[in-house]
This record gives structure tokens, sequence and C-alpha cells, in this order.
């Protein structure tokens, strides 16, 4: 569906993190969001981190990281994404890089590939058309040049790069497979038929609704079984999805065990809205993008 993006609402909690444009400057000093359940270990650690970069005026800091302490230890971290946003594909890489220098990353897990494909045997040198081979990567969906960056920072480190979405061949056997009309709670389907029509314009005919919610349940069940099976002792997978794909209701953590809790990490251009806030442990604001009708050239003329 990256071709009609789903309008998936990104949100979070407490203070967001507003970041300005590549190179720019804040009209205010910058906020961070403090995670849920934020330990006096973890609270001391982004005190600490941000020193001196609450003066009014201040640039944003580069080192946005410097709260990445506080959400760990965690077996996952699942990160949402808008999927035409630079600037998210930028801070996945640089939390790749941030993992990956602390020793911390176990492994990078992509909905952009499909499960079965990983880089695991390449070294860090291999090159990036290695890298996509290993893949399998379809540049005409998910572009490597946005990409490719954050694919290449787990490379180079000499951590794998796993395939984590629902093959395509599957897809016809999880449209039929009604058994996943029963994983949500009625309200959360719901909320998953109403994300599928928007995420279309409107043009999906209702008939096809329950089978395209059962595809994307199963796309976020193959998720979450390839990060379980990357687990490391001590370190940490890092998921990066579409934001639909990480929320706590409808997407990856409904198919993890009560003893797996993930942090849950949401990018959202512009103000993030409230009202499913606490579907996220973090949340950051990154600029607005310009205004598009993604919808236009669908609509019958």
């Amino acid at each position: 569906m990256r071709a009609i993006p789903l309008l998936r609402s990104v949100l979070g909690l407490g203070r967001p993190l507003r970041l300005p444009a590549r190179g720019g400057r804040p009209e205010r000093p910058p906020l961070l969001a403090f995670p849920r359940r934020l330990g006096a270990a973890g609270l001391l650690s982004l005190t600490a981190g941000l020193a001196g970069c609450a003066s009014p005026g201040a640039p944003v800091p580069p080192a946005w990281t410097a709260a990445l302490p506080a959400l760990l230890p965690a077996d996952l971290w699942l990160w949402g994404e808008q999927h035409d946003a630079p600037e998210h594909q930028r801070l996945e890489r640089e939390a790749v890089q941030w993992l990956a220098e602390r020793g911390q990353l176990a492994a990078l897990v992509l909905e952009m590939a499909e499960h079965g494909h990983s880089t695991h045997g390449l070294p860090p040198e291999a090159s990036e058309a290695q890298a996509q081979a290993a893949l399998q990567w379809q540049n005409a969906a998910w572009p490597w040049t946005v990409y490719g960056p954050v694919v290449m920072a787990a490379v180079r480190a000499g951590v794998p790069v796993l395939g984590g979405n629902l093959p395509r061949s599957a897809m016809r056997a999880a449209m039929a497979d009604s058994r996943w009309d029963r994983h949500l709670p009625p309200p959360a389907l719901e909320d998953q038929y109403t994300a599928l029509r928007e995420g279309h314009c409107g043009l999906l005919p209702e008939a096809q609704i329950p089978a395209m919610a059962r595809i994307q349940i199963a796309r976020d069940a193959r998720l979450a079984e390839t990060a379980l099976i990357a687990r490391q002792p001590g370190r940490t997978v890092l998921l990066v999805a579409g934001a639909g794909h990480v929320r706590r209701r409808l997407g990856i953590p409904t198919h993890l065990a009560a003893d797996i809790q993930p942090k849950v990490l949401l990018a959202h251009t512009g103000k993030a809205p409230e009202a499913i806030k606490n579907e996220a442990t973090w949340m950051l604001e990154t600029p607005a993008l310009p205004p598009r009708d993604a919808c236009a050239a669908l609509r019958p003329r």
C-alpha cells in the first residue's frame, strides 16, 4: 500500500521533540517527550543528556539520541514512520548507528523487505548491490535511495538486516484465512477497517475491506515473528515499519506474548494528534510536509 499511504496517525506522550528541517533552527527550545514509566536511572540519564540544551533560542541538539538510554533495556524497539518523510529515515539511520556503536543492536527488521531474506553472512564491507541482492530489494516499492542508508548503517556495523514483511506469495492465503477476523477485539478491528478505507481514499469496495484487513493483520504477525526470532540477550531488535503496523491496539504488539514489552517509538510530521497518544512509548515530531492530495490521481475525472 506504498502508492496510497494509509492516513496513519503517529502519536506520543508528554512533550514532543520537534525537529527542524535539516540545518534549520527551531522557533522555540526543543521539547522531548518523556517515555512512559521512566525509572529514576532513565530520568537521570535523560536529564544529563539534555543539560545545557534548553536555553531559550538554542538550536535543536544534533544528539537527539540523548533520550534513548531511557528506552533501554528493551528486547524490541518498534519504530513507526511515515514513508514519505525523509527526516524519519534519517532518524532511523541514526538510531541504528547509536545502538550499534554501543553493541546493543541485535538486528534490524524491515517492513520493506520480505520475510526469508536477510544480510546474514555479508561482511561489513559488502557493497550496496550485495545488500540489495541479499534482501531481494524491491526498488519500485521502496526506493533504495531512501532506505539504503538505513540498511547500510547496520551492514557496516556487522549487524544483520532481516526482511520481516509477509511474502507476496502468502498474501492470497492470508486474505482467505478467516481466523484473522478474530485476532483483534471488535472495536480495534473496526478501527483497522476505517484505516483501510481512508488509506485507499474511500475507493476500495466495502466487500474487500475484511480481506484486506486479514492481510494487514497477517503482515503484523509475520513482522512480530521475525523480530522475536532475532532477539539476543541484553540487546535490542530495531523494527522499522509504517506507523500503523506498530500501534499497540492494532499492530505488532497484539501478536506478542504478555511478557514481551516492546518500546514503541513513533515519528510524526507536524503536530501529532492526542486521540491515540497512549499507543506509543515515545514520539518525535518532525517538520510538517508540504500539503498534497495523495488521492487526487485516483479519483475519477
